[in-house]
């Protein structure tokens, strides 16, 4: 299967923030109001869906609704969920595969549960996403290199390079204090591979965040294991995060993955930042390394990937170079049909 690229954004395309998982409650608002401010700033056209707002998740069907309407109306030239939550599992099944087969591939950026939908979308479709920094991030005094950026690939046509951050956020503000927050980069970011050799791969790029992804193993929208099939000439990366899993979950969730073939024959296999208290680095490198370390692939770890941002935006089904030496790191993707 092709991959399908979006169309570039431009001045005046139009932004559908919709919730698919996790809506946005009053109290946090205010921070949504910066956000579409920003987007509007930047001259874009936001809109809002109809279950955008509101203090109790909706039923599985109303936001299936609202997401699918945004993914087939030819008008809408992006998708952007404002973070992620815990039950966008529960659209897979009710989504009209067939009909978004035939539909133009808008962009969507997003991560954590937004994963769940991202990946089953390049798998069945071939669309390409990107998984990056949520829309609920990037308010308009967010101006570290990464997060600032973090909407250019969806007006690129062509590639985009990232260089790993300076350093990373440990804590999170409450917004519902300060709703205008930016992130607090508190810990230098070192980059590494698990064998502490420079690497270089290529490969497309799939992935997202463990604690969803382990969800799809074995299930219809999870057939890692073809895509690496059908790309085993160009390579395959796979990229993955921890947000909450303990170490005991996580080894059984990475050996789950082992086990079902998504990590058989990859170019490398990239680790964000575990942001779980109890598998931070160094158990993070413990339990990968343990589960992991006797694969012949490069392993990295401490990426700018996942819930300790800031993060690089990375495309789902991109054609991807990634290098990593001496604690730094460099990633160049390139939008290739094939």
């Amino acid at each position: 299967m092709s991959i399908r690229f979006p169309r570039p954004l431009r001045a005046g395309s139009s932004i559908v923030v919709v919730a698919p998982s996790s809506p946005v409650p009053d109290a946090l608002v205010p921070r949504l109001a910066l956000v579409l401010t920003e987007l509007a700033r930047r001259g874009f056209d936001p809109r809002e869906s109809a279950c955008l707002r509101a203090n109790e998740t909706p039923s599985r069907e109303v936001r299936c609704a609202a997401w699918m309407d945004a993914l087939l109306d030819d008008d809408v030239d992006a998708v952007m969920p404002p973070w992620g939550g815990d039950l966008a599992i529960e659209l897979l099944a009710h989504m009209d595969f067939e009909a978004l087969s035939r539909a133009r591939p808008k962009w969507i950026l997003g991560y954590s549960d937004i994963s769940t939908l991202l990946v089953p979308m390049l798998l069945s479709l071939g669309w390409a996403s990107a998984h990056g920094p949520n829309l609920m991030d990037l308010v308009p005094a967010q101006t570290d290199p990464l997060s600032s950026r973090a909407l250019e690939p969806l007006v690129s046509d062509a590639s985009f390079s990232q260089r790993a951050s300076a350093h990373f956020q440990t804590a999170w503000v409450d917004w519902k204090q300060q709703p205008g927050a930016a992130f607090q980069l508190d810990q230098p970011t070192r980059v590494r591979t698990l064998d502490g050799r420079a690497m270089h791969a290529r490969g497309r790029l799939i992935g997202g965040c463990i604690d969803t992804l382990a969800s799809l193993v074995g299930t219809r929208f999870g057939d890692v294991p073809r895509f690496t099939r059908a790309h085993r000439d160009e390579g395959v990366i796979v990229f993955l995060e921890n947000c909450e899993l303990a170490p005991g979950q996580l080894a059984r969730a990475l050996t789950q993955m082992r086990l079902s073939g998504w990590l058989d024959d990859v170019s490398a296999i990239l680790f964000g930042r575990s942001a779980a208290r109890e598998t931070s680095s160094p158990l993070h490198e413990t339990v990968v390394r343990r589960v992991l370390g006797d694969l012949r692939v490069p392993i990295v770890i401490d990426a700018d990937v996942g819930h300790l941002p800031p993060q690089w935006t990375l495309v789902e089904g991109a054609l991807a170079t990634l290098h990593v030496e001496d604690g730094h790191a460099t990633i160049v993707q390139e939008w290739v049909s094939r």
